[in-house]
């Protein structure tokens, strides 16, 4: 049985162009910009840099290994689950900076370890691979969508340009990357 999703390599590098579109988004703001929140009811840049991690981490960690958490104190506040208005303190950008770094370094690793076969259920695991990637970076870009429009219009920053390749597609105003299209 064959993948029509594109390889792991192909899409590692989607990973990896969404997760360097995000860090131009907010690597040149300050910290109060990063944690300023528009309304009470609505979350600060900082909190979606923190809930791409945290998801990325969760998926890695369910659907591949029980991998621990790079900051466990991180994990509920960046959780989609937690209400808005819940979204309190975040952390300083070095901590922020640090868990991000650590998540994408650890899903490397595990992907690396499946694309590499060493793992069990290498062919299954291969296919969860895949699609966990193709999950990872479109939940990236939809993020790095509002952190876009926050930067610009609220904060007044130019946009840095959008990434292209031939798997990414724009659906909606929304970067994502569609592996029909391979």
């Amino acid at each position: 049985m064959t993948s029509s999703l594109p390889g792991i390599p192909d899409l590692m590098q989607e990973y990896e162009r969404a997760i360097s579109y995000t860090d131009s988004l907010w690597s040149d703001l300050s910290e109060s910009e990063v944690h300023w929140r528009p309304e009470e009811n609505s979350s600060a840049i900082g909190w979606h840099l923190g809930h791409q991690a945290a998801v990325a981490h969760f998926m890695v960690r369910n659907l591949t290994a029980a991998e621990p958490s790079p900051d466990p104190g991180l994990d509920g506040l960046m959780d989609g689950a937690t209400a808005e208005p819940d979204r309190g303190v975040l952390p300083d950008l070095a901590r922020l900076g640090a868990y991000r770094a650590a998540v994408a370094e650890r899903l490397r690793i595990r992907i690396g370890n499946i694309a590499d076969g060493a793992v069990g259920a290498p062919a299954q695991l291969d296919v969860i691979a895949r699609t966990l990637i193709v999950a990872v970076a479109n939940h990236e870009y939809q993020h790095a969508q509002w952190i876009g429009e926050v930067r610009s219009r609220d904060l007044g920053h130019s946009l840095p340009e959008r990434p292209s390749s031939g798997l990414l597609a724009e659906i909606d105003g929304y970067l994502v990357v569609s592996p029909q299209l391979a």
